[in-house]
């Protein structure tokens, strides 16, 4: 594999993904979304991978979502390249029949969050952060943030960390089921090893009937996945999403209240 912003690796019965834009926060673009569609290709088809670890690079982002430059610079056009990639990027993560482990360090935010909950499990450091940011931003988390966050933390709970884009510390993602478990950051690698240890220790065509089988009722939600992304491409490159990416490259506070007329 030719990879750009992913690095690969698989050693032991497990392949492990690491998103490597730590400048960037580990953002994601269309050439982010490419290289992990084609790394967890390569995992998927490995068949002595067993476990597949996705990360970002470096301590201070899983993933933070879209590379907001690139989304402001882009057009509708720009929007829905992307959200196909998404799209097939989703449909492999589910798919696979091999476990997700989520790495998480730092920020997972946006569709970082949304990424994590689209792996099996998450192991995080007690300093990350979770959350939504889109309407924050102009945006709305419809790549399986508004279909998989009622089934997880509950309907009203969802509607408040989509609509106030509120960050939630690790701890208290715990405590919702947002994630898994979170550990001290100098325990981190050594809980995700055991993790994939006791997982490659089970009957791999079990897993995998597991996974799919758990899968089931929320794969019913595809429709809404696309629908929703079809949505996204009116509003992205309308004056108020270019509002929300420039306050945010300008380090400023959006200014809405020019759009309620």
């Amino acid at each position: 594999m030719q990879l750009q912003d992913v690095l690969y690796s698989a050693q032991n019965g497990v392949a492990r993904i690491t998103i490597n834009r730590p400048e960037k926060y580990n953002a994601f673009r269309e050439e982010t979304l490419d290289d992990l569609i084609a790394a967890f290709s390569e995992a998927e088809a490995d068949t002595s991978v067993g476990v597949i670890v996705l990360t970002g690079a470096g301590d201070k982002a899983f993933c933070s979502g879209g590379d907001i430059a690139w989304e402001d610079a882009s057009d509708p056009a720009g929007a829905a390249r992307m959200n196909r990639r998404t799209s097939n990027l989703s449909m492999i993560m589910r798919g696979c029949g091999k476990p997700i482990i989520a790495r998480v360090k730092g920020y997972a935010v946006g569709g970082g969050n949304e990424m994590q909950m689209l792996c099996d499990l998450t192991l995080a450091s007690d300093d990350s952060i979770f959350g939504q940011s889109g309407p924050k931003m102009g945006s709305v988390p419809v790549w399986w943030g508004t279909q998989l966050l009622p089934r997880i933390v509950g309907e009203r709970k969802a509607r408040e960390i989509v609509m106030l884009c509120e960050q939630i510390p690790a701890p208290q993602a715990v405590e919702l089921g947002l994630i898994n478990k979170c550990v001290p950051a100098d325990q981190l690698d050594a809980a995700v090893d055991a993790w994939c240890e006791r997982l490659l220790s089970l009957s791999p065509q079990a897993l995998r009937v597991a996974k799919i089988s758990l899968n089931y009722e929320t794969d019913q939600l595809w429709p809404s996945v696309q629908h929703g992304q079809q949505m996204i491409n009116f509003i992205h490159g309308t004056d108020e999403f270019h509002e929300g990416t420039q306050a945010f490259l300008e380090k400023r506070a959006p200014d809405f209240a020019k759009f309620r007329k």
